[in-house]
């Protein structure tokens, strides 16, 4: 069962923008489309991805920043389930538990920053 809760803890314009653009990007993972990543991403993103254990690979730029999302969310047979999705400025964490396609499933969060309605860093961990 996938949920997208969003609580804002500061209910101003910044946190506003911030919780419209997680649940776009939410939405590219949960729909499995990824068209709307080339208008949420910025020039300057950056991602730490959970993989390769211990550290992950580094993902800089918009282009390296978009393959790499996009492959994750048009990977047949598997699914994000949403637990939390919570926005204060321009920080956002989003818990969730992906499943596989044989099954299996990891929990984890990303930890997210956006800066001038684009998202500029995400760093990503799991459990186990």
């Amino acid at each position: 069962m996938s949920q997208n809760s969003i609580t804002s803890i500061h209910p101003d314009d910044h946190s506003r923008q911030t919780a419209e653009i997680m649940q776009r990007f939410n939405n590219v993972f949960q729909l499995h489309d990824p068209s709307a990543l080339g208008e949420l991403v910025a020039e300057d993103c950056v991602i730490e991805n959970t993989v390769p254990a211990p550290d992950g690979a580094r993902h800089a730029g918009k282009g390296a920043c978009v393959a790499l999302w996009s492959a994750i969310a048009t990977q047949p047979g598997t699914r994000f389930d949403l637990e939390e999705t919570f926005v204060a400025g321009e920080r956002a964490t989003i818990r969730w538990r992906y499943f596989m396609a044989d099954g299996n499933s990891i929990r984890g969060v990303n930890l997210m920053r956006v800066a001038d309605g684009r998202i500029v860093e995400a760093m990503g961990y799991v459990k186990g």
